[in-house]
Parts: structure tokens; sequence; C-alpha cells
């Protein structure tokens, strides 16, 4: 079984997350925030990915400190369900439009987590969510996950449009990314011999 659950809590936030890598694809997203829940629910469908997050956090002050613990939590799980990588496919791209937006995502599941993100928007939020954590949720979520993301919006002019094109670009590809290869099923994808450093 591929699973992880991660608890973190802190003096702003509370927030407990589980995943499936091999589920369906079903989510059970509450984190006081409408327009994360909706990109979680995006990214548990489009990966396949069973996520469950429960989170309380500090949103009378704004909602940076749950975003980015959510990001730090879900990517720490999905390292944890990752174990030893054996068998992963490891690298996977994809492009994900969404109406006028287009986007690409790039990754590879190294245990060397790294970001590049390249969103411009076109206005500072969505509803009452800022559009600068978008790029903070995906930092976390790649730091802690120890993956290499590459994120680029190559045009569009909606905001949630934008985010949405990256939520799905992330979720198509660690799909794809975490896939078992049936014919490296018991080795590690790396001519290391391991995966992380």
């Amino acid at each position: 079984m591929r699973t992880g659950a991660v608890k973190r809590k802190t003096k702003e936030t509370d927030v407990e997350v589980e995943i499936d890598l091999d589920g369906q694809g079903r989510s059970q997203v509450s984190t006081g925030i409408g327009f994360l829940d909706h990109m979680l629910d995006l990214l548990a469908r489009h990966s396949r990915i069973d996520i469950t997050v429960k989170a309380q956090g500090d949103l009378h002050i704004d909602h940076h400190h749950t975003t980015e613990d959510v990001g730090i939590a879900l990517g720490a799980a999905v390292k944890q369900a990752l174990g030893a990588m054996k068998g992963i496919t490891r690298y996977a791209d994809v492009h994900v439009p969404m109406d006028e937006a287009l986007t690409r995502v790039a990754l590879d599941i190294s245990g060397r987590p790294f970001l590049v993100f390249k969103a411009e928007f076109v206005r500072d939020k969505v509803g009452s969510f800022d559009t600068e954590l978008v790029q903070e949720w995906f930092q976390a979520f790649a730091m802690n996950s120890g993956i290499t993301l590459h994120l680029e919006t190559l045009y569009g002019t909606n905001d949630h449009h934008i985010a949405e094109s990256c939520f799905k670009g992330l979720a198509r590809a660690l799909r794809a990314a975490v896939a078992i290869d049936p014919r490296a099923k018991d080795e590690v994808p790396s001519t290391k011999g391991s995966l992380g450093g």
C-alpha cells in the first residue's frame, strides 16, 4: 500500500492529510478556503490519488499560513507514500489547456526538491484567495515531496483558469510519474541505485 498520513500542528494551523497513490481520485477536503478546496479536489480527481485534507488555520489573518501548511503536509505525505520509490516511472511532463490558458508541467521524482514557477496572474485575487498563494502552495509542496517541479503557464488571461491549469498539470504529471513501470517494478529508477540525494 502506497499511502501516507501526516499531521502538522503549529500556533497558526492544524492540518491532517491522508493520501493513497493508488486510489481512485477521491477527495475529502476541508481547509476553510473555498478556492483551495476546489484546487485540491481537482488535484485528486486528475491524479487518481485519494486525498483527505482537514485543516484549520488563522483565516482571520489571511489565507497564507493555511495554504502553505497544507502544501507542506500534502508534499510530506506524498514523499512518505513513495517510500524507496521502487518501480516508479519517475519522470513526466504534460501540457494542460483550460480554455484560453495553457500550462506546461514537467517533474522528476528525484528526492531533490526544486521549483521553477512561471505563471503571471492578472489580478491580486480570485474571489477572496490571493493569487500569489498559488506559487506559495507549489513551493511548499515541491520542497516537502522531494520533487523537482517545473511549471510554466505559456499564456492565459483568466486567473481562475491559470491556477486551475497549474493544479491539473501537476495532477496529470504526478499520475504518470508515480505509476509503476511493469518492466522495472523492483528497481529504483536511478543509476545510483537510490533516489534522494
